[in-house]
Protein backbone atom coordinates (compact mmCIF):
# COMPACT_ATOMS: atom_id res chain seq x y z
CA UNK A 1 0.00 0.00 0.00
CA UNK A 2 1.16 3.60 -0.89
CA UNK A 3 2.93 5.23 2.02
CA UNK A 4 0.56 8.44 1.53
CA UNK A 5 -2.84 6.04 0.82
CA UNK A 6 -1.66 4.40 4.41
CA UNK A 7 -1.11 8.18 5.84
CA UNK A 8 -4.70 9.38 4.74
CA UNK A 9 -6.55 6.19 5.97
CA UNK A 10 -4.91 6.45 9.03
CA UNK A 11 -5.94 10.22 9.62
CA UNK A 12 -9.52 9.17 8.56
CA UNK A 13 -10.03 6.18 10.96
CA UNK A 14 -8.18 8.39 14.09
CA UNK A 15 -10.81 11.78 13.07
CA UNK A 16 -13.52 9.15 13.44
CA UNK A 17 -12.69 7.93 17.20
CA UNK A 18 -11.96 11.91 17.77
CA UNK A 19 -14.79 12.46 16.35
CA UNK A 20 -17.05 10.19 18.78
CA UNK A 21 -15.45 10.95 22.07
CA UNK A 22 -14.00 14.30 22.17
CA UNK A 23 -17.51 16.26 22.18
CA UNK A 24 -18.13 13.91 25.05
CA UNK A 25 -15.17 15.18 26.91
CA UNK A 26 -16.04 18.55 27.44
CA UNK A 27 -16.87 18.89 30.90
CA UNK A 28 -13.40 17.77 31.29
CA UNK A 29 -11.34 20.21 28.99
CA UNK A 30 -7.73 18.71 30.57
CA UNK A 31 -8.36 14.78 29.66
CA UNK A 32 -10.38 16.14 26.23
CA UNK A 33 -6.76 18.50 25.06
CA UNK A 34 -4.61 14.90 26.67
CA UNK A 35 -6.88 12.85 23.94
CA UNK A 36 -7.02 15.11 21.40
CA UNK A 37 -2.89 15.03 21.82
CA UNK A 38 -2.48 11.50 21.90
CA UNK A 39 -5.02 11.14 18.30
CA UNK A 40 -3.13 13.69 16.80
CA UNK A 41 0.60 11.94 17.67
CA UNK A 42 -0.89 8.36 16.78
CA UNK A 43 -2.11 9.67 13.71
CA UNK A 44 1.10 10.78 12.74
CA UNK A 45 3.58 8.06 14.06
CA UNK A 46 1.46 4.93 12.80
CA UNK A 47 2.52 4.72 9.75
CA UNK A 48 6.30 4.82 10.88
CA UNK A 49 5.00 1.81 12.62
CA UNK A 50 5.55 -0.05 9.44
CA UNK A 51 7.89 1.75 7.42
CA UNK A 52 10.62 3.81 9.56
CA UNK A 53 11.68 6.81 7.78
CA UNK A 54 14.43 7.56 5.48
CA UNK A 55 17.77 10.12 5.56
CA UNK A 56 17.39 9.63 9.65
CA UNK A 57 19.87 8.14 11.88
CA UNK A 58 19.36 4.78 12.97
CA UNK A 59 18.80 5.59 16.33
CA UNK A 60 16.09 7.96 15.41
CA UNK A 61 14.14 5.71 13.22
CA UNK A 62 14.26 2.86 15.14
CA UNK A 63 12.84 5.55 18.41
CA UNK A 64 10.42 6.34 15.70
CA UNK A 65 9.44 2.90 14.95
CA UNK A 66 8.87 2.18 18.37
CA UNK A 67 6.74 4.93 19.08
CA UNK A 68 4.49 4.48 15.92
CA UNK A 69 4.18 0.90 17.14
CA UNK A 70 3.60 1.06 20.41
CA UNK A 71 0.41 3.87 19.17
CA UNK A 72 -0.68 1.11 16.63
CA UNK A 73 -1.07 -0.78 19.99
CA UNK A 74 -3.11 1.84 21.49
CA UNK A 75 -5.23 2.95 19.01
CA UNK A 76 -6.08 -0.73 18.04
CA UNK A 77 -7.69 -1.17 21.51
CA UNK A 78 -9.25 2.58 21.11
CA UNK A 79 -10.55 2.10 17.83
CA UNK A 80 -12.42 -1.26 19.14
CA UNK A 81 -13.58 0.33 22.13
CA UNK A 82 -15.04 2.91 20.55
CA UNK A 83 -17.36 0.98 18.53
CA UNK A 84 -18.65 -0.67 21.42
CA UNK A 85 -19.33 2.07 23.48
CA UNK A 86 -20.72 2.93 20.15
CA UNK A 87 -23.03 -0.14 20.63
CA UNK A 88 -23.92 0.49 23.76
CA UNK A 89 -24.95 3.60 24.05
CA UNK A 90 -27.62 2.62 20.90
CA UNK A 91 -29.00 -0.32 23.07
CA UNK A 92 -29.46 2.26 25.74
CA UNK A 93 -31.09 4.72 23.52
CA UNK A 94 -33.69 2.22 23.69
CA UNK A 95 -34.45 2.17 27.29
CA UNK A 96 -37.20 4.61 29.00
CA UNK A 97 -34.66 6.64 31.29
CA UNK A 98 -34.17 9.79 31.67
CA UNK A 99 -32.10 12.58 29.12
CA UNK A 100 -29.39 12.79 32.38
CA UNK A 101 -28.72 9.34 32.77
CA UNK A 102 -28.27 9.10 28.61
CA UNK A 103 -25.97 11.95 29.36
CA UNK A 104 -23.81 10.36 32.18
CA UNK A 105 -23.98 7.24 29.97
CA UNK A 106 -22.06 9.41 27.03
CA UNK A 107 -19.57 11.29 29.33
CA UNK A 108 -18.25 8.50 31.65
CA UNK A 109 -18.20 5.85 28.54
CA UNK A 110 -16.04 8.67 26.92
CA UNK A 111 -13.49 8.84 30.03
CA UNK A 112 -13.63 5.30 29.80
CA UNK A 113 -12.65 4.42 26.22
CA UNK A 114 -9.14 5.89 26.34
CA UNK A 115 -8.88 4.79 30.18
CA UNK A 116 -9.34 1.00 29.63
CA UNK A 117 -7.45 1.64 26.26
CA UNK A 118 -4.03 2.60 28.08
CA UNK A 119 -4.67 -0.20 30.60
CA UNK A 120 -5.31 -2.62 28.56
CA UNK A 121 -1.63 -1.08 25.96
CA UNK A 122 0.18 -1.26 29.52
CA UNK A 123 -0.50 -4.87 30.45
CA UNK A 124 -0.40 -6.20 27.00
CA UNK A 125 3.52 -4.38 26.68
CA UNK A 126 4.54 -6.11 29.95
CA UNK A 127 2.94 -9.51 28.63
CA UNK A 128 4.80 -8.89 25.10
CA UNK A 129 8.46 -8.10 26.41
CA UNK A 130 9.02 -10.81 29.01
CA UNK A 131 10.10 -13.79 28.28
CA UNK A 132 7.42 -16.40 26.64
CA UNK A 133 6.52 -18.85 29.73
CA UNK A 134 6.52 -22.91 29.40
CA UNK A 135 3.56 -24.52 28.32
CA UNK A 136 3.60 -28.12 28.75
CA UNK A 137 1.69 -30.31 26.47
CA UNK A 138 1.18 -33.84 26.85
CA UNK A 139 -0.17 -35.42 23.32
CA UNK A 140 -1.21 -39.51 23.59
CA UNK A 141 0.14 -41.46 20.51
CA UNK A 142 -1.74 -44.86 20.07
CA UNK A 143 1.11 -47.40 19.58
CA UNK A 144 3.60 -45.37 20.75
CA UNK A 145 7.08 -47.72 20.80
CA UNK A 146 8.35 -48.14 24.69
CA UNK A 147 11.70 -46.20 23.88
CA UNK A 148 9.44 -43.00 22.53
CA UNK A 149 7.41 -42.69 26.08
CA UNK A 150 8.62 -38.77 27.18
CA UNK A 151 10.52 -38.24 23.84
CA UNK A 152 10.23 -34.07 24.16
CA UNK A 153 9.99 -31.43 22.17
CA UNK A 154 10.60 -27.71 22.84
CA UNK A 155 9.03 -25.58 20.26
CA UNK A 156 9.74 -21.92 19.32
CA UNK A 157 7.29 -20.50 16.86
CA UNK A 158 6.67 -16.62 15.56
CA UNK A 159 9.71 -14.60 17.36
CA UNK A 160 9.38 -12.12 14.72
CA UNK A 161 13.45 -11.11 15.04
CA UNK A 162 13.07 -7.31 13.99
CA UNK A 163 12.59 -3.47 14.70
CA UNK A 164 11.86 -4.44 18.23
CA UNK A 165 12.50 -7.91 18.86
CA UNK A 166 16.72 -8.31 19.41
CA UNK A 167 19.47 -10.27 20.35
CA UNK A 168 19.07 -10.03 23.72
CA UNK A 169 15.12 -10.92 23.43
CA UNK A 170 16.10 -13.80 21.87
CA UNK A 171 18.90 -14.92 23.76
CA UNK A 172 16.54 -15.13 26.69
CA UNK A 173 14.23 -17.58 24.68
CA UNK A 174 17.14 -19.19 23.90
CA UNK A 175 18.12 -19.92 27.50
CA UNK A 176 14.87 -21.10 28.86
CA UNK A 177 14.45 -23.47 25.76
CA UNK A 178 17.86 -25.21 27.44
CA UNK A 179 16.94 -25.39 30.41
CA UNK A 180 14.16 -27.96 29.64
CA UNK A 181 17.06 -30.39 28.55
CA UNK A 182 14.42 -31.42 25.19
CA UNK A 183 14.85 -34.35 23.13
CA UNK A 184 14.73 -31.48 19.97
CA UNK A 185 13.94 -28.20 19.26
CA UNK A 186 11.66 -27.74 16.51
CA UNK A 187 11.29 -23.97 15.19
CA UNK A 188 7.87 -23.43 13.46
CA UNK A 189 8.67 -20.10 10.99
CA UNK A 190 8.10 -16.30 11.20
CA UNK A 191 11.60 -16.22 12.87
CA UNK A 192 13.00 -12.82 11.19
CA UNK A 193 11.26 -9.42 9.55
CA UNK A 194 14.20 -8.14 7.93
CA UNK A 195 16.74 -9.52 5.71
CA UNK A 196 20.30 -11.38 6.55
CA UNK A 197 22.56 -8.33 6.96
CA UNK A 198 19.92 -6.56 8.97
CA UNK A 199 19.40 -9.46 11.39
CA UNK A 200 22.17 -11.66 11.67
CA UNK A 201 23.60 -10.82 14.54
CA UNK A 202 20.29 -10.57 16.19
CA UNK A 203 19.25 -14.44 15.16
CA UNK A 204 22.82 -15.89 15.93
CA UNK A 205 21.57 -17.05 19.50
CA UNK A 206 19.76 -19.81 17.68
CA UNK A 207 23.52 -21.27 17.94
CA UNK A 208 23.85 -22.06 21.41
CA UNK A 209 20.24 -24.11 21.26
CA UNK A 210 20.98 -27.07 23.13
CA UNK A 211 19.01 -30.73 22.31
CA UNK A 212 20.34 -34.12 22.19
CA UNK A 213 18.94 -34.76 18.82
CA UNK A 214 19.63 -30.79 17.64
CA UNK A 215 17.41 -27.82 16.34
CA UNK A 216 14.76 -28.12 13.35
CA UNK A 217 12.93 -24.88 11.44
CA UNK A 218 10.41 -24.49 8.50
CA UNK A 219 9.94 -21.64 6.81
CA UNK A 220 6.82 -19.16 7.52
CA UNK A 221 5.15 -16.38 5.56
CA UNK A 222 7.16 -14.17 6.95
CA UNK A 223 10.79 -15.45 5.67
CA UNK A 224 9.35 -15.17 1.87
CA UNK A 225 8.82 -11.21 2.82
CA UNK A 226 12.32 -10.85 4.08
CA UNK A 227 14.17 -13.33 1.56
CA UNK A 228 13.56 -17.07 2.82
CA UNK A 229 16.56 -18.81 0.80
CA UNK A 230 19.18 -16.53 2.42
CA UNK A 231 17.78 -16.93 5.77
CA UNK A 232 17.47 -21.02 5.25
CA UNK A 233 21.21 -20.40 4.26
CA UNK A 234 22.10 -18.40 7.59
CA UNK A 235 20.29 -20.82 9.49
CA UNK A 236 22.23 -23.90 8.22
CA UNK A 237 25.30 -22.08 8.84
CA UNK A 238 24.08 -21.86 12.95
CA UNK A 239 23.52 -25.41 13.07
CA UNK A 240 19.67 -25.51 12.70
CA UNK A 241 18.64 -28.19 9.73
CA UNK A 242 16.32 -26.55 7.64
CA UNK A 243 13.64 -29.23 6.63
CA UNK A 244 12.33 -27.85 3.09
CA UNK A 245 9.51 -30.47 2.36
CA UNK A 246 12.05 -33.24 3.28
CA UNK A 247 12.25 -35.33 6.94
CA UNK A 248 14.70 -36.51 8.88
CA UNK A 249 14.85 -39.95 11.05
CA UNK A 250 15.86 -40.16 14.96
CA UNK A 251 16.71 -43.02 16.54
CA UNK A 252 16.26 -42.50 19.81
CA UNK A 253 16.72 -45.24 22.24
CA UNK A 254 16.61 -48.05 18.91
CA UNK A 255 13.02 -46.28 17.86
CA UNK A 256 13.05 -44.48 14.65
CA UNK A 257 11.14 -41.04 14.55
CA UNK A 258 10.40 -39.39 11.41
CA UNK A 259 10.67 -35.36 11.72
CA UNK A 260 9.74 -33.83 8.79
CA UNK A 261 9.08 -30.36 7.71
CA UNK A 262 7.05 -29.01 4.95
CA UNK A 263 7.68 -24.67 3.61
CA UNK A 264 4.82 -22.42 4.61
CA UNK A 265 1.55 -23.14 3.24
CA UNK A 266 1.72 -20.07 0.79
CA UNK A 267 5.45 -19.84 0.00
CA UNK A 268 4.54 -21.15 -3.78
CA UNK A 269 3.41 -17.77 -4.32
CA UNK A 270 7.32 -16.48 -3.96
CA UNK A 271 9.04 -19.47 -4.69
CA UNK A 272 7.55 -21.71 -6.80
CA UNK A 273 9.81 -24.53 -6.03
CA UNK A 274 8.78 -24.27 -2.27
CA UNK A 275 5.10 -25.39 -2.82
CA UNK A 276 4.52 -26.93 0.79
CA UNK A 277 4.05 -30.40 0.30
CA UNK A 278 3.90 -32.97 3.50
CA UNK A 279 3.27 -36.05 0.91
CA UNK A 280 6.96 -35.08 -0.72
CA UNK A 281 8.11 -34.52 3.14
CA UNK A 282 7.49 -38.01 3.74
CA UNK A 283 8.92 -39.75 0.87
CA UNK A 284 11.25 -42.31 1.38
CA UNK A 285 10.65 -42.42 5.24
CA UNK A 286 10.57 -45.86 6.87
CA UNK A 287 7.21 -47.63 6.38
CA UNK A 288 6.55 -50.08 8.75
CA UNK A 289 3.98 -50.09 11.56
CA UNK A 290 4.68 -48.28 14.74
CA UNK A 291 6.87 -45.44 13.54
CA UNK A 292 6.12 -42.24 14.67
CA UNK A 293 5.54 -39.32 11.93
CA UNK A 294 5.92 -35.51 12.83
CA UNK A 295 5.67 -32.48 11.16
CA UNK A 296 6.59 -29.03 11.14
CA UNK A 297 4.61 -26.55 9.39
CA UNK A 298 4.50 -23.20 10.43
CA UNK A 299 0.10 -22.78 9.28
CA UNK A 300 -2.17 -25.02 10.69
CA UNK A 301 -3.97 -25.05 7.38
CA UNK A 302 -2.01 -27.34 6.71
CA UNK A 303 -3.53 -30.25 9.14
CA UNK A 304 -5.85 -31.70 6.27
CA UNK A 305 -3.03 -32.52 4.04
CA UNK A 306 -0.83 -33.73 7.12
CA UNK A 307 -3.67 -36.14 7.82
CA UNK A 308 -3.81 -37.19 4.43
CA UNK A 309 -0.19 -38.42 4.56
CA UNK A 310 -0.49 -40.25 7.44
CA UNK A 311 1.44 -37.79 10.22
CA UNK A 312 0.77 -38.56 13.97
CA UNK A 313 1.57 -35.21 15.40
CA UNK A 314 1.60 -31.75 13.49
CA UNK A 315 3.16 -28.67 14.90
CA UNK A 316 2.56 -25.18 13.75
CA UNK A 317 2.12 -21.38 14.49
CA UNK A 318 1.22 -18.34 12.46
CA UNK A 319 -2.09 -17.65 14.73
CA UNK A 320 -0.09 -16.18 17.83
CA UNK A 321 -3.69 -17.00 19.36
CA UNK A 322 -4.97 -13.42 17.97
CA UNK A 323 -2.22 -12.00 20.24
CA UNK A 324 -4.23 -9.60 21.36
CA UNK A 325 -8.47 -9.04 22.10
CA UNK A 326 -10.65 -9.20 20.35
CA UNK A 327 -8.34 -9.95 17.04
CA UNK A 328 -8.24 -13.69 18.53
CA UNK A 329 -12.14 -13.53 18.01
CA UNK A 330 -11.44 -13.35 13.87
CA UNK A 331 -8.42 -16.03 13.53
CA UNK A 332 -10.80 -19.03 12.90
CA UNK A 333 -12.14 -16.94 9.98
CA UNK A 334 -9.02 -17.83 8.88
CA UNK A 335 -7.39 -20.81 10.32
CA UNK A 336 -8.58 -24.16 11.24
CA UNK A 337 -7.18 -23.71 15.05
CA UNK A 338 -6.27 -20.73 16.71
CA UNK A 339 -3.83 -22.56 19.51
CA UNK A 340 -3.54 -25.74 21.83
CA UNK A 341 -3.51 -29.06 21.01
CA UNK A 342 -6.82 -30.02 18.70
CA UNK A 343 -7.59 -33.57 16.81
CA UNK A 344 -7.99 -34.41 13.16
CA UNK A 345 -8.81 -37.49 12.49
CA UNK A 346 -6.07 -39.59 13.40
CA UNK A 347 -3.79 -36.21 13.47
CA UNK A 348 -2.88 -34.46 16.17
CA UNK A 349 -2.32 -30.77 15.91
CA UNK A 350 -0.85 -28.19 18.51
CA UNK A 351 -0.34 -24.35 17.33
CA UNK A 352 1.66 -22.19 19.52
CA UNK A 353 0.25 -18.99 20.58
CA UNK A 354 4.03 -17.80 19.35
CA UNK A 355 6.99 -17.22 21.52
CA UNK A 356 7.27 -13.15 20.39
CA UNK A 357 4.85 -10.67 18.70
CA UNK A 358 4.64 -8.92 15.56
CA UNK A 359 3.96 -5.22 14.82
CA UNK A 360 2.99 -3.40 18.09
CA UNK A 361 4.37 -4.71 21.38
CA UNK A 362 1.44 -6.51 22.61
CA UNK A 363 -0.26 -9.39 23.98
CA UNK A 364 -3.76 -9.19 25.84
CA UNK A 365 -5.77 -12.57 26.47
CA UNK A 366 -2.96 -14.81 24.16
CA UNK A 367 -0.21 -14.85 25.90
CA UNK A 368 3.33 -16.14 24.20
CA UNK A 369 4.62 -19.51 24.95
CA UNK A 370 7.41 -21.79 24.63
CA UNK A 371 6.20 -24.81 24.26
CA UNK A 372 7.46 -28.24 25.89
CA UNK A 373 5.72 -31.19 24.25
CA UNK A 374 5.69 -34.75 25.22
CA UNK A 375 5.19 -38.03 24.03
CA UNK A 376 2.80 -40.35 25.47
CA UNK A 377 0.81 -43.47 24.82
CA UNK A 378 -2.46 -43.14 24.70
CA UNK A 379 -4.64 -44.61 26.94
CA UNK A 380 -5.94 -48.86 25.41
CA UNK A 381 -9.70 -48.58 25.23
CA UNK A 382 -11.28 -51.29 27.29
CA UNK A 383 -13.32 -53.85 25.21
Amino acid sequence: MPLQLLRVIVLLFHAWVGWRLLPALAPFPVAQALLAGVLAASALLMPLGLRAPRGVSPRLANALVWLGLLCMGLFSSLFVLTLVRDLVLLAAAALPVAGAEHAALRLWSALAVPALGLLATLWGFLNARRTAAVVRVDVPIAGLPAALHGFTVAQISDVHVGPTIRRDYLSRIVARVNSLNADMVAITGDLVDGKVPELAAHVAPLAQLASRHGSYFVTGNHEYYSGAPAWMAELQRLGVRVLLNEHVVLRHGGAPLVVAGVADFNAHHFEPSHRSDPQAALAGAPAQAGVVKLLLAHQPRSAEAAAEAGFDLQLSGHTHGGQFWPWNLLVPLQQPYTAGLHRLRALWIYTSRGTGYWGPPKRFGAPSEITHLRLVPAPQRRA
